[in-house]
């Protein structure tokens, strides 16, 4: 056996979950097929994460949060509103005796935390960069073949954490769900008038919805959903002429807009594998549910797989010291069971949100607003929807906690 765990996907999912595992003394690799320094590693590029309370523990648990927070912008607000209709929400986080609901930070700072962390564990077995080009399953390991490293990787546990389109869910027979939302996200840093203040807009259109996020320098990152057709003009648009079709359709809430950055442009579609295990494999992140980054959730709930696999593989290692059997099926039950109601409540309530803002039946928009103005008049509801940032249910793993993996 070359190694307990193989993580197949060094984005920001897999490699926290390697990171994660350094102190449980398992043997671990980590394939990506991007070089730890490229700059064109799709993982850790411009666009802006939104991080709940529960993965600024995690990542404090982890020792990183340190490397993050300068460049950490706190939402201490949130303005939700129905565009063109009457329907608004406010939320603030000091009425909840919180600091802020969550954190905005590009995934680039994310990414080079997470690679200097790498680079400090000398028992890691880092493959990068390197494809994994085949999976074949077997009673008792796991057997990952890599290119160029042509040497083949025997683990007792294989965890897909390579994306959407994951080769190991493959391999394993794992079918995925797939709901196209025609829509395109198109993401760019814009500066304005008026300095972002801790306040970040969700903006539902009859296009999609709509975000602008505060940066930790003033800027504002800003997620522009548009249907298909509408996308590729906007892209082309020069930025003067990006810069007024924003301003149209965002308003004056952030003063006049002033300079964009460079605009990429994401597909958005729902992904969601029909089960999160197979033989010793087992999938985290996007390769076990992509969602829409409508309430930015997609990270956050990835980071719990990783924290929740990393607590259990821990727990695994203190009960069976050097006989045991990470990837066992009794294991990876446990796995499946402890992230079913997170799971399955985030991705119901990320699809619901698109859905319903999306619907232009007779009557519903209507009672849409209504809803809305009932929100934001309960303090209940309110509180219900601060604690989104630890997780919609279950078990909070002990990292979401500032808790380590391994301790007593």
């Amino acid at each position: 056996m070359n190694v307990d765990v193989a993580i197949v996907g060094g984005g920001l999912v897999g490699a926290s979950l390697a990171v994660a595992l350094a102190p449980t003394g398992l043997k671990v690799a980590l394939i990506e097929g991007v070089a730890p320094d490229a700059a064109a590693q799709p993982s850790f590029d411009d666009r802006t994460t939104a991080l709940g309370n529960g993965t600024r523990r995690s990542f404090e648990a982890l020792g990183l949060w340190s490397h993050i927070a300068p460049q950490a912008a706190p939402i201490r607000r949130i303005h939700v509103s129905d565009a063109g209709r009457f329907g608004f929400a406010r939320l603030a986080a000091a009425e909840h005796g919180i600091e802020a609901f969550g954190y905005v930070v590009t995934n680039r700072v994310l990414g080079t935390a997470l690679r200097g962390a790498l680079a400090e564990l000398a028992e890691l077995e880092l493959r990068m960069p390197a494809q994994c080009t085949a999976v074949s399953l077997g009673e008792h390991a796991v057997t990952v073949h890599t290119e160029p490293v042509a040497t083949p990787l025997q683990a007792r546990l294989v965890v897909a954490a390579d994306g959407a389109h994951s080769r190991v869910r493959a391999a394993a027979g794992i079918e995925a769900d797939l709901e196209d939302y025609r829509q395109v996200a198109i993401v760019a840093h814009v500066r304005a008038s008026r300095p972002a203040d801790g306040t970040a807009y969700e903006r539902f259109t009859p296009s999609g919805p709509f975000a602008v996020l505060p940066l930790h320098d003033g800027a504002y990152g800003v997620f522009w959903t548009l249907e298909s057709a509408q996308a590729e003009r906007v892209l082309a648009l020069p930025d003067a002429e990006y810069l007024a079709a924003l301003q149209q359709a965002f308003g004056w809430r952030a003063g006049r807009l002033q300079q964009v950055g460079r605009r990429n442009a994401y597909p958005l579609k729902l992904s969601r594998a029909t089960e999160v295990t197979g033989s010793r494999i087992v999938l985290i992140g996007n390769a076990a549910q992509g969602l829409h980054p409508v309430a930015g959730q997609g990270f956050n709930l990835g980071l719990r797989d990783a924290a929740t696999l990393a607590e259990l593989l821990a727990e695994t290692v203190r009960r069976d010291g050097e006989q045991a059997d990470v990837g066992a099926s009794a294991v990876l039950a446990e796995f499946a069971a402890r992230r079913r109601v997170d799971r399955e409540g985030v991705t119901r309530f990320t699809d619901g949100l698109v859905k319903l803002f999306g619907d232009t039946r007779p009557g519903v928009p209507l009672l849409r607003d209504l809803g809305l103005l009932l929100f934001d008049l309960s303090p209940t509801a309110k509180q219900a929807m601060s604690r989104l940032s630890w997780g919609f249910g279950g078990r909070i793993p002990r990292l979401g906690r500032g808790l380590g993996v391994m301790t007593p």
